[in-house]
């Protein structure tokens, strides 16, 4: 299996297919490398397309340490998978948990992003919900670490936030739900108590976000409710940023609506390369 070392060791499962212009995408907490194969294989046809599972997340290595994960860790390990497929600079496309680390790369490594996409982002940021969003975050580690990893996954496929999903395509979301469940217990449960408990949240991130400079694509379903605010957040501070709204979409927005997604995304590919992104603000 194609593997790459993180910069502590930690091995990191990734697929590629396509030339071109590379593009890395970033998956979800509830995702793995499987879940942008509607967008791999659209976007194969014209760029060189990454996709790998995070760690904890098998087939990539599950680390027993909370040490070994965490937010800074997660964007090291986009950069580390860049450095060993040899790659200077790409788009780097990120969906919720991993629009978190996709900004990050664009904050810390702006001369590695052609361009950065960050769907489904701000669960967990908003300041009038953070302790609730505390507590939910322990809540969902521990029912990944003490529960069958079959009896959590579907408790967690069907958040409210998903719903939309299952009723619009029962078998999408079927299959959505039998890769969650073939997840690591303990690799989600730490994920969640390190990366997704401990992360800045996107207001505490506002002066950085400010002085953001690569071009930034965000993409929200209207459904999915604890993204609206920090989706707007994004789209007021940051000065390169788009907000694409999808109508009656939740969260597992890349694969319930993957065409919408994947227009919204070859906009920006094609707007970033040629150098045109803000075009539109230098009128008059």
């Amino acid at each position: 299996m194609p593997n790459i070392s993180a910069a502590d060791g930690t091995g990191l499962y990734y697929e590629e297919v396509g030339t071109g212009t590379p593009v890395v995408f970033v998956h979800e907490f509830a995702g793995d490398y499987r879940t942008w194969e509607p967008q791999m294989r659209y976007f194969s046809r014209s760029h060189r397309c990454i996709t790998f599972s995070a760690r904890g997340y098998p087939p990539s290595d599950v680390p027993t340490d909370p040490a070994r994960y965490g937010q800074d860790i997660a964007r090291g390990d986009v950069i580390s998978l860049m450095d060993a497929l040899k790659i200077d600079k790409a788009h780097v496309v990120g969906h919720s948990m991993g629009a978190y680390t996709a900004l990050h790369v664009g904050i810390h490594h702006p001369e590695r992003c052609l361009s950065v996409a960050a769907t489904g982002c701000g669960w967990g940021s908003s300041p009038s919900e953070r302790d609730a969003s505390v507590k939910l975050c322990e809540d969902i580690a521990a029912m990944f670490e003490n529960e069958p990893i079959g009896h959590a996954a579907d408790k967690y496929a069907h958040f409210a936030m998903r719903l939309s999903f299952k009723a619009k395509d029962p078998r999408g979301f079927a299959e959505f739900a039998r890769m969650l469940a073939d997840h690591s217990g303990i690799g989600s449960a730490l994920t969640m108590l390190n990366l997704q408990l401990k992360r800045p949240t996107l207001w505490e991130l506002e002066d950085k976000l400010k002085l953001f400079s690569v071009p930034l694509l965000v993409i929200l379903g209207d459904e999915d409710a604890p993204c609206v605010d920090g989706s707007i957040f994004l789209k007021r501070t940051v000065p390169t940023a788009a907000l694409h709204v999808i109508p009656r979409a939740g969260h597992t927005i890349t694969s319930e609506e993957p065409a919408a997604v994947n227009a919204s995304l070859e906009q920006l590919f094609a707007a970033s390369e040629s150098g045109r992104w803000m075009a539109h603000k230098l009128q008059g």
